[in-house]
């Protein structure tokens, strides 16, 4: 295609591109990086003003306003939300007389899931998208640009585009074509194995459970989950990240995409966690409780989307971000990527310094973690 032939343009927010036309860019079932999910952000204001993310989308159009690539992005104003820790590079930034935000960020806000984070409708546009986004930084005056947990199928644009690689580790539930959550257990050592049993029995005692999709969430069990999620906000981050009207637009757009699990006692919602559906994979988000009950959290959050993947044959459960607990109940080390992009040379080759040794000590961890996972030997 002639240069000619095609513009790039920062569009004012998702919600005002064609919804049919971004999805069918996305093509790769990734509930957080949908026109319903990323404009329900906006729409209810999780996103925008006052938040410190403001969506500055950049899209790739042929002459007719047909979009050809896309991609996520904001201009940040601190670090929250993000998962992938830059505090440490901000303050170097700052104590050498520079402005480090606003910044770039491509990312699914609040959401440290592994995605495309680069929509395209064919392979000649990653590159250039990315050079659009580094023009962006240079005529908007962004430090910088950073691409959070992207799939691995993307790393070879930012590559080419000479963006830094930096890796982490999350634990992630992998299904290797169990029949039941007893087939998964099987594959455990022994003690392991009973431990499980032990915790599940424990916080399903007095407990109702319901899993519930589409039309059967109703407006009181987001009300009872915002609750949950107020707790958990203000004990982790201060403040939550979404607003209240979120859930409700999370509800209407993509229903069929959550499962929302609610622990009930006599008939009070005590407890729930929120899962998004992928086309291969069960996303756990968000947790929260008004009662503390023994092994409840890992019932919900880990055992039940277990048993929910295990039902709708997903490859693999994704619980969120850290988390060390997790590789003793079968959520196994994996590597996650992003993406950078630094303007100022000296800076970069600081930072690029400080990845390849970082890269090796993640390495050596996740390695030594293998090493614990709770499956059989031999």
């Amino acid at each position: 295609m002639a240069e000619g032939e095609f513009t790039a343009r920062i569009a004012p927010g998702i919600a005002s591109l064609p919804q049919a036309q971004w999805d069918a860019l996305e093509g790769h079932g990734n509930p957080f990086m949908s026109h319903a999910f990323l404009s329900a952000l906006e729409d209810s204001g999780s996103v925008g003003e006052g938040t410190g993310w403001q969506p500055l989308p950049l899209v790739i159009e042929d002459a007719q306003g047909q979009l050809l690539a896309a991609m996520p992005s904001y201009a940040k104003s601190h670090s929250q939300g993000e998962y992938v820790f830059d505090h440490a590079w901000a303050d170097a930034w700052h104590r050498a007389g520079g402005d480090y935000y606003p910044k770039l960020q491509i990312a699914a806000p609040f959401t440290p899931a592994t995605g495309p984070r680069l929509l395209l409708s064919g392979p000649q546009f990653g590159v250039p998208l990315l050079r659009a986004a580094e023009q962006l930084c240079l005529q908007s005056e962004l430090s910088s640009a950073h691409a959070t947990f992207v799939e691995t199928s993307q790393h070879p644009f930012f590559e080419d585009a000479g963006w830094l690689r930096r890796e982490d580790i999350q634990f992630h539930w992998t299904n290797r074509d169990f029949a039941s959550f007893d087939d998964f257990l099987g594959v455990l050592a022994s003690r392991k194995r009973k431990a499980i049993r032990k915790e599940r029995k424990a916080a399903q005692e007095g407990v109702r459970i319901a899993a519930l999709s589409g039309d059967d969430i109703r407006p009181e069990h987001w009300d009872a989950f915002w609750l949950f999620y107020q707790d958990t906000g203000a004990r982790k981050w201060g403040a939550p990240y979404l607003t209240r009207a979120a859930f409700d637009l999370f509800g209407e757009r993509m229903g069929e995409q959550i499962l929302l699990l609610l622990a009930f006692e006599d008939d009070r919602p005590i407890a729930g966690a929120l899962n998004f559906i992928g086309s291969d994979a069960l996303y756990g988000r968000y947790w929260g409780c008004l009662v503390d009950k023994p092994f409840l959290h890992f019932e919900l959050c880990y055992y039940q989307a277990i048993d929910a993947a295990i039902e709708r044959g997903l490859k693999r459960v994704e619980a969120g971000a850290q988390g060390g607990h997790k590789l003793a109940r079968g959520y196994e080390p994996v590597a996650t990527t992003s993406m950078h992009y630094i303007a100022d040379p000296g800076f970069r080759r600081a930072v690029a310094e400080y990845l390849e040794q970082e890269r090796r000590g993640v390495a050596m961890d996740r390695l030594q973690l293998g090493d614990r996972t709770p499956f059989r030997k031999g």
